[in-house]
């Protein structure tokens, strides 16, 4: 009888070469990135440049999935109720950070609690764009031509909210003007207006703005990020005028809240094995992107940085979605 229970107990046990859970087993299926944004857009160019080098590490494919609606907040949702188990991710954007304060309704209310942070990926700076006929050539001599005559120009923004809207605010009161502010559905109207000098200033992307600056409609005077973009080296940025400015939009990799700690270590090394791949510094640094390197405690902090700056800009200036 002792043998037989010596035998059993040597068959319940597993052997020592077995792998702990969350470490070899995964990933044995493809992995699936959702977003909140439609195809085409810099969430999803980034995200889909970013599967290659990941699955390279990972062994398995990645999946990408555009999830569109409610500010974003669908796609957060149906991540934030998904099974924790490194399967189905969140390409996050700084809507993560915003949504909290501006539009409280929408799920999930509480991202720090609802996820579990894989890593930081990367940030896209806006660029300060004026109409050709402003007589303003530097960000000091716009700041001086704004305060000169307050409340009389104005900045497009893509919608109240809008990452161009919160950072034409932010500009407002870190120069100390009073520029009112004109929200379109969208980027493109905006820019239509800028282009006929029906408006005088916006935030842009650096793509948005080269049609505009090469047929001589505007001129870019800085970035919102605190340091210069490699595509544009002479552009300035905002904060060697005004220090400390910095924003910009943001993009981060989440798993659902309560997956295991091996699974998030593998997929965070994933991540930054892609944002070492040359091919996909070669193609960020030519979209003006910005890869961020870190994991978990840093993307954590991050995110909590942005909440908070992002919260206290919305609750002073009394920001209202549309």
């Amino acid at each position: 009888m002792r043998r037989r229970h010596l035998l059993l107990g040597a068959a319940l046990s597993p052997p020592a070469a077995w792998p702990a859970f969350g470490q070899a087993e995964f990933p044995d299926h493809p992995i699936t990135i959702v977003l909140g944004y439609a195809p085409g857009g810099l969430t999803d160019v980034v995200t889909r440049q970013a599967t290659e080098p990941m699955q390279r590490v990972l062994g398995r494919p990645l999946l990408v999935e555009n999830r569109t609606g409610g500010a974003t907040a669908v796609a957060s949702t149906y991540v934030a109720q998904a099974r924790p188990d490194g399967y189905t991710l969140l390409m996050g954007t700084s809507s993560l950070a915003i949504n909290p304060t501006l539009q409280p309704n929408l799920t999930p209310r509480d991202p720090v609690a609802a996820f579990a942070p894989i890593g930081p990926f990367c940030y896209s700076a806006q660029v300060l764009l004026v109409r050709a006929g402003l007589p303003v050539r530097t960000i000091a001599e716009f700041i001086a031509y704004a305060r000169a005559r307050p409340g009389q120009l104005n900045f497009a923004n893509s919608g109240n909210g809008a990452v161009n809207h919160l950072l034409a605010v932010m500009f407002n009161r870190a120069a100390g003007i009073t520029a009112s502010n004109v929200p379109y559905r969208g980027a493109t109207p905006g820019l239509t207006d800028l282009r006929a000098g029906t408006v005088d200033a916006t935030f842009a992307t650096p793509q948005d703005c080269q049609p505009l600056v090469q047929d001589g409609a505007a001129r870019m005077l800085a970035v919102s990020s605190r340091d210069r973009l490699a595509l544009l080296p002479a552009l300035p940025a905002l904060a060697e005028s005004i220090p400390g400015f910095h924003g910009v939009f943001s993009v981060w990799l989440f798993a659902p809240a309560g997956t295991p700690e091996p699974i998030i270590a593998k997929l965070s090394a994933a991540l930054a094995a892609a944002k070492a791949d040359p091919g996909l510094r070669e193609r960020a640094a030519a979209g003006a992107v910005v890869l961020v390197p870190g994991g978990p405690a840093e993307l954590a902090a991050e995110m909590r940085a942005e909440a908070a700056t992002w919260g206290r800009l919305i609750r002073d200036a009394e920001i209202k979605p549309d």
